[in-house]
């Protein structure tokens, strides 16, 4: 059953913590803290399952929602990883102990209700490695899952089970749909180039649970990095406004930290959310004293283009 919403007349602040890849200090917990934000999501590559890492992410005090990446499963999902795993994988489980740690936080294939926000985070696949073919069948019985149908149905089970109409999707790799060139937010850049490289399943799960009546106005992922490999040319395109007006956001700027001549600076993702709708997506760099050094406006919506700040 929907719970009634109350329309809140504040914006919800949202920050998007893109591909970690174990660049992540007691300062990103800090820089978060100020931002003032609302709700944060992590859209996992927290490293080569590491656990220290997301340790750290599961002691945030804020509310938040995470999905576990690729990298994150990197020495037990591929035969190529166990054979290069540095710890005995008879004695430890590092991809469970990531998830005991988040608990509920992470919401692949399954949700969180935020009551105080009126919306629910729905997770897609975890663990993606994005791409048009099944991968790794045996990693994936742990979730008793066997194959893009099944996996649809258990993100759309999840959807069903939301406690409120508006829904934000979080994955680690993108949906299908939103363009086959290599700079598209989910394209191929590694030869041969080109060619869409998102999820069928979360595409399909999306679609289906827009049928139900839910409210999608934001997804959220990361996985293919804003620096493209083919080319330095330019970035990724990171914003994706589908025509039912969903915003989707590939927020891997990676690498997230970056060191000038005196200091520090740190990435994240703001997004805007108001009376359900996407306002404004910007991408801030936080100086060391968790000012905010530069930020870049990926995304407005036409109705707040010309307003006061």
């Amino acid at each position: 059953m929907v719970i009634n919403q109350n329309h809140q007349d504040k914006p919800i602040k949202i920050a998007v913590v893109g591909d970690i890849h174990d660049q992540w200090e007691e300062a990103d917990r800090l820089a978060l803290m100020h931002l003032g934000v609302d709700l944060v999501l992590f859209v996992g590559d927290f490293g080569n399952e590491s656990v220290p890492v997301v340790q750290e992410i599961a002691s945030i005090d804020l509310p938040k929602a995470a999905i576990m990446g690729n990298h994150d499963a990197w020495y037990t999902a591929t035969d190529w990883g166990r054979s290069k795993c540095p710890y005995n994988r008879q004695e430890e489980d590092r991809v469970q102990q990531q998830l005991d740690l988040l608990g509920e936080a992470h919401v692949g294939y399954s949700k969180l209700d935020f009551p105080s926000l009126d919306l629910t985070v729905v997770g897609s696949r975890p663990f993606s490695w994005g791409g048009p073919q099944w991968k790794y069948s045996d990693f994936y019985r742990r979730f008793d899952v066997a194959g893009f149908e099944a996996s649809t149905n258990r993100i759309v089970a999840a959807a069903k089970s939301s406690a409120y109409k508006t829904v934000i999707f979080l994955g680690h790799n993108g949906p299908t749909g939103l363009g086959d060139l290599p700079e598209d937010p989910c394209g191929k850049d590694w030869n041969p180039i080109g060619g869409d490289f998102g999820d069928p399943d979360f595409e399909e799960a999306i679609a289906q649970t827009q049928a139900l009546g839910k409210q999608v106005p934001f997804v959220t992922f990361g996985h293919m990095h804003h620096n493209l490999r083919h080319t330095q040319q330019r970035l990724r395109r990171s914003v994706h406004v589908s025509s039912e007006g969903t915003v989707y956001l590939n927020a891997a700027s990676v690498p997230r930290i970056a060191y000038t001549e005196n200091e520090r600076r740190r990435n994240f993702s703001i997004v805007s959310l108001s009376n359900g709708v996407v306002s404004e997506i910007t991408l801030v760099w936080v100086s060391q004293d968790f000012s905010i050094a530069s930020e870049q406006v990926l995304f407005q919506s036409s109705s707040t283009v010309g307003m006061p700040a």
